[in-house]
C-alpha cells in the first residue's frame, strides 16, 4: 500500500534491518521508498544523526542477499523502549536492486487498483 503526501510514494513493507554500527539486535522495516525507509528497533537506540550508516535489509521477496545500502538518518523518535528512525538512502552499490524491488511494489499496486475495479462490482440487468 502506498503512503500519500511524500515526494516518493512509500510502501508499507516488512523486512529484518541490520545496521551493525547502530543496534546489536536486527530492526523492523516499516515502510520503504526509492529514497529512504522508517525503522524501528526493539531497543533504545543512540544515533548520531551526522553519521552514515549502512543497512542490510532483508526482503521476504529478494530472496537470501540482502540489499546493502548506505544512509543517513534524517529524524528519530523514541515509543516506550522502541525507537524509530527515518533514513534517506544514498546512492549504494544496491541501488539499482532497490529500484526494481520498488519498481514490483509500483506494479503490484496497479494491479491492485485495477482488480479493484472489478472483483466485487456486482452485475446490473437493465430490463
Amino acid at each position: 500500500m502506498a503512503i500519500e503526501h511524500r515526494a516518493d510514494e512509500r510502501y508499507e513493507d516488512f523486512g529484518k534491518v541490520d545496521a551493525e554500527d547502530l543496534c546489536s539486535l536486527p530492526g523492523v522495516l516499516d515502510d520503504i521508498s526509492m529514497k529512504g525507509c522508517k525503522v524501528h528497533f526493539p531497543v533504545p537506540v543512540a544515533l548520531d544523526m551526522d553519521n552514515q550508516y549502512h543497512l542490510n535489509i532483508s526482503l521476504p521477496q529478494e530472496g537470501a542477499r540482502p540489499l546493502r545500502l548506505i544512509c543517513n538518518p534524517q529524524w528519530k523518535k523514541m515509543n516506550d523502549s522502541e525507537t524509530e528512525i527515518g533514513f534517506r538512502f544514498m546512492r549504494s552499490p544496491d541501488t539499482p536492486r532497490l529500484a526494481s524491488y520498488i519498481g514490483e511494489k509500483q506494479g503490484e499496486l496497479e494491479d491492485d487498483s485495477i482488480y479493484s475495479m472489478i472483483i466485487g462490482n456486482k452485475a446490473v440487468f437493465v430490463g
